[in-house]
């Protein structure tokens, strides 16, 4: 057997971009034109007070969609953004539900979110999403956030896990990048394609 295929005690994935498809980020280039590619974008999204607060359980909806718009010099109002921002996930990926049931037998799953109660709600009430994790550690209830070293502590103390041990996926290099710091087996990959691929680095879900 291949050096790469050691097995894991745990298996983190992102959801956004990774197990569910986006629509925010083409919105928000089209809003913010003086952006110059999405990198920039998520370094500004990850870094914003007014996100940071809302993914974190710290602020009302109405008021953080209204500091956003501030934030960002968006051309819309707060309810507009909060309309839009509701549906910025837009369904699971095909193929998704049949591989994570393919998974769950065979490692310990948990997801590992940037969200908020908008969107977890969804997650819950249109795909039962959380249902085919082990654990779910969503920002907001959590009270901490990706790329943030205290999120990913909190996750590995709270399954008991070293980091080494554990293959996180995410879509985003930054949070990719700041888990590898950390000692956690980190992949970037988007969609199920890419999830496939990182999977399978590892001879996973077999």
């Amino acid at each position: 057997m291949p050096a790469a295929a050691a097995p894991f005690d745990a298996v983190l994935l992102d959801l956004g971009g990774v197990v569910i498809e986006l629509a925010g980020v083409e919105q928000m280039l089209l809003w913010c034109p003086h952006f110059p590619d999405k990198d920039e974008l998520w370094r500004r999204w990850l870094h914003s007070p007014a996100v940071r607060r809302f993914e974190t359980g710290g602020t009302a909806r109405e008021d953080f969609a209204a500091e956003i718009v501030r934030e960002f010099g968006l051309p819309v109002t707060g309810d507009e953004f909060l309309q839009a921002f509701t549906h910025w996930p837009r369904a699971l990926y095909p193929g998704v539900a049949e591989l994570l049931a393919d998974l769950a037998p065979r490692c310990r799953l948990a997801s590992v979110s940037n969200t908020n109660d908008l969107h977890w709600e969804r997650f819950e009430r249109e795909w039962s999403l959380p249902g085919y994790f082990h654990r779910n550690f969503p920002s907001h209830e959590v009270g901490k956030l990706k790329p943030d070293a205290a999120y990913f502590l909190h996750v590995l103390d709270a399954l008991d896990v070293r980091p080494d041990r554990v293959l996180f996926v995410d879509d985003n290099r930054i949070n990719v990048d700041a888990a590898a710091r950390l000692g956690i087996v980190a992949r970037h990959a988007a969609g199920i394609d890419g999830l496939r691929a990182a999977l399978g680095e590892f001879g996973l879900p077999e």
